[in-house]
């Protein structure tokens, strides 16, 4: 007998849209659970499916941010900015993974355009208690894509 995700698995696999953004937001409802080590499961399984998906790829950066998997967090936001240079969410994301990297210096210019493209919530946002940190935001909303 198989299983709901396992079905989904098999259907994301083939690249259905539909379960593609279930899987999302099974990954999303795990990182509001506070288990983003369950949350990489549908989201990995989504970015293969999707990886131009900025959506997909920030909540995935924000669950390895959250597992301390720092590298695999850069490489998230990365990819979300290449998608979208002047989202504000992921320059602030990668200066944060920058600077727990011990790469201040490289972190220093996406935390300075992150609060130019938009200060009100990079100020709301401001060190912790931010969606890497487990608070309320991007990982908390929004649709896969």
């Amino acid at each position: 007998m198989s299983s709901a995700g396992d079905e989904a698995d098999r259907a994301a696999d083939q690249g259905e849209p539909a379960d593609i953004y279930e899987l999302f937001q099974e990954g999303r409802r795990r990182l509001q659970d506070g288990m983003p080590a369950q949350a990489t499961v549908p989201l990995e399984r989504a970015r293969r499916a999707e990886p131009g998906k900025a959506s997909i790829r920030e909540a995935l950066g924000i669950a390895y941010f959250r597992l301390r998997r720092w590298q695999d967090a850069e490489a998230e936001f990365r990819a979300v900015l290449e998608a979208s240079p002047v989202d504000a969410y992921a320059h602030y994301a990668l200066a944060r993974c920058l600077d727990k990297l011990g790469r201040a210096a490289e972190a220093n210019p996406h935390y300075k355009l992150a609060q130019f493209l938009d200060p009100a919530r990079i100020e709301e946002l401001g060190g912790e208690g931010g969606p890497c940190d487990g608070g309320e935001g991007a990982a908390g909303g929004g649709q896969a894509g």
